[in-house]
């Protein structure tokens, strides 16, 4: 199969191109760098043409209340291509709880994401995946000081990128789902205590304080970032950490 994956060059981009020609598959992959703006459109028409599916990984470069607008162009853009090459299938990656967690801007804004594709001319599969490891560190910035990390105790399901890469592969070789996928890591914690966990393996001196106002997951109710029946991913957050 001829597969563009748009975000290409990515985290998970760069992962799902690898995995797919590992596989005996043609992934392309197509960014800025290779001359593709899904915003304005430029090249959008090349990167599609002849492809059997479209993946889409790009992303809002903010997260804020800009990020819709990112959204309804590039998808705008992508699917208008798609439609008209003639593409069969077409997969964005999401969040799972990302419709139950309306305070946030960019959530909002990956749920209209969700509904222009399931609106569109493609038949569709949506990927929705729990944090990825990889972004915990960086969570930690966001309330951090000299001595302590301040950080609610919301429920996170942590996910390696090479897991959500690996799915993301396995849903756009296959039939689409015209539907979603849940994705994610195979242990919950409370946030405070996985922040404890990796100051801990990094041998850091400060102290996690629970505080229920800190940081963007604050505005998360109960565990919906997480789906303990979701597809499960292998590789564990102390193994990854090791």
């Amino acid at each position: 199969m001829k597969i563009a994956v748009l975000g290409g060059t990515g985290l998970i981009g760069s992962r799902v191109v690898e995995n797919l020609n590992a596989a005996g598959h043609e992934a392309v992959p197509h960014s800025l760098s290779t001359g593709v703006d899904v915003v304005s459109g430029q090249g959008v028409d090349r990167a599609v043409e002849g492809a059997d599916v479209v993946v889409n990984l790009t992303n809002s470069p903010t997260f804020d209340d800009a990020s819709p607008a990112f959204f309804e162009a590039s998808m705008g853009n992508l699917l208008a291509a798609a439609g008209d090459s003639g593409v069969g299938h077409f997969v964005v990656l999401s969040i799972v709880g990302v419709d139950k967690v309306p305070e946030l801007d960019y959530y909002r804004a990956k749920v209209l994401q969700e509904e222009l594709l399931r609106g569109g001319p493609v038949p569709y599969s949506i990927v929705r995946a729990t944090q990825f490891m990889e972004f915990m560190d960086a969570v930690l910035t966001w309330t951090a000081d000299d001595v302590s990390v301040r950080l609610p105790a919301t429920p996170i399901q942590p996910i390696a990128a090479k897991d959500v890469a690996a799915a993301v592969a396995e849903v756009a070789v296959g039939a689409p789902l015209n539907g979603i996928r849940n994705i994610g890591g195979p242990e919950v914690f409370a946030l405070d205590d996985l922040g404890r966990l990796i100051l801990s393996r990094k041998g850091d001196s400060r102290t996690v304080v629970t505080d229920p106002t800190a940081g963007m997951f604050a505005a998360v109710k109960g565990d919906v970032l997480t789906d303990t029946d979701a597809h499960l991913a292998p590789t564990r957050y102390t193994d990854w950490l090791s």
